[in-house]
């Protein structure tokens, strides 16, 4: 089958006349932005309580960075394994079945987090919830983007994501003021009661189409190896993944590991991890909206990515110099990083706007966790280098690299804004 096959119908989704705030405020949006709260809740309350947690589990000062990377690959492995998995399900079974299963699991295991009492269980607690929080965010994007009109789709991803990121703020003031097991077990509780909402979510037309016209023939539908079969889907799958890296950099390294990387640069005062992602997760929100709303403005999602990306890089490298400063200017540092790698809605609206029907879901799914997943490198790549270059020459050097492979991957990557989705690979 051609790479892009005809449409499945007729009905043009950039005839839709219907205003820009119903878009913003349809079901689909909604559902899928308050899902993804939940799942960011969860993703990042780890990250919050990892100290707290660790300490009460009788981990060693000496050992807490060690042992909290091993947690956080464990999570972030869960998650490139629940991409494969749910991506399949969501362009085989739905998108609202995906959203369903996944928001299920990872609120169980959010529950069963709040109850360990050894790091063995931790680890095979965050990798079930990585699995669980793989699909939401797939899911819900792919869902809105073959929702709503295709000029207003970016305002309806903005939305999810803006929305979507503020759940670590939630998660922080949940963590300060009632405890790292009450956190997990608030976390969980939300996931289920939202479950009751999804009574009131729609399938994709584009996707009931497919299915109604007996999409399985001669078509790849939620088949991740036909990624690999194609030399065209294949590179727009990998671009996809490699713009998304320099987020995952700093909010898996610059801003998790900052207690430890603002030691290095001499800053005066203690510094939080939990405090330092509620501040980067706030910084996202406004970024999200803000890359958001460019890419509509100006009508490119790649010229919107390019300026976020530069910005983002120009801001690390001022991470990097700071030297004895106040944690004031520290965490303000740290918002400022938050606010230009809040791209992350854009980055997935263009994964999902790069692929058909068939495919929309696998993708969508994958190319989030896989950047996440490739933190696992990233971390491994850091403490390779910690010993003999320091953290904070580790930490630089995986920066370097990892912006350069998604300048490459940037200059490469096809304009997806305004694109018709009714199509099929």
């Amino acid at each position: 089958m051609s790479d892009a096959s005809p449409a499945l119908s007729a009905t043009s989704f950039g005839d839709d006349q219907r205003s820009t705030w119903a878009c913003l405020f349809s079901a689909p949006v909604l559902i899928a932005a308050l899902g993804y709260f939940v799942d960011i809740y969860d993703l990042v309350l780890f990250g919050i309580v990892r100290k707290a947690s660790l300490i009460e589990l009788r981990v060693p000062e000496a050992a807490l960075l060690d042992v909290g990377g091993q947690l956080l690959n464990m999570q972030m492995i869960g998650m490139l394994i629940g991409g494969l998995l749910w991506g399949a399900i969501g362009d085989r079974r739905g998108r609202i079945t995906t959203l369903l299963g996944s928001i299920l699991l990872y609120s169980v295991a959010n529950l069963l987090n709040g109850m360990v009492t050894t790091i063995g269980q931790y680890e095979v607690l965050r990798l079930v919830a990585g699995i669980g929080l793989a699909g939401e965010l797939g899911a819900g994007i792919t869902l809105v983007v073959e929702s709503l009109p295709r000029g207003k789709r970016g305002y309806g991803t903005m939305m999810v994501s803006g929305i979507g990121v503020s759940g670590a703020i939630l998660g922080f003031f949940i963590a300060s003021s009632f405890g790292w097991r009450n956190a997990y077990y608030i976390g969980g509780a939300m996931g289920l009661a939202l479950l009751g909402l999804r009574v009131f979510a729609h399938e994709s037309g584009m996707f009931a189409r497919l299915v109604a016209a007996g999409g399985d023939e001669g078509i790849a539908r939620g088949n991740v190896f036909a990624l690999f079969t194609n030399a065209s889907r294949l590179g727009r799958f990998l671009t996809c993944i490699a713009i998304g890296l320099p987020l995952w950099y700093v909010v898996g390294i610059l801003v998790t590991f900052s207690p430890e990387l603002a030691k290095a640069l001499g800053v005066s005062g203690p510094i939080d991890a939990g405090r330092s992602l509620m501040l980067a997760y706030l910084g996202l929100v406004v970024g999200d909206f803000g890359s958001g709303l460019i890419s509509q403005w100006w009508r490119s999602r790649k010229k919107a990515i390019a300026v976020f990306m530069g910005l983002t890089a120009v801001t690390c490298a001022a991470y990097f110099a700071l030297r004895g400063v106040d944690s004031t200017t520290f965490y303000a540092l740290i918002l400022v990083l938050g606010v230009f790698v809040g791209y992350w809605a854009l980055f997935v609206t263009v994964a999902a706007e790069q692929f058909g029907t068939n495919l929309r879901a696998t993708v969508a799914s994958n190319v989030p966790n896989f950047v996440r997943g490739a933190l696992v490198p990233m971390i491994i790549m850091f403490k390779a280098l910690k010993d003999g270059w320091g953290a904070l020459g580790a930490a630089a050097a995986v920066g370097v690299l990892v912006f350069a492979i998604a300048a490459v991957a940037l200059w490469f990557m096809r304009e997806t804004f305004n694109r018709d989705l009714d199509y099929v690979e």
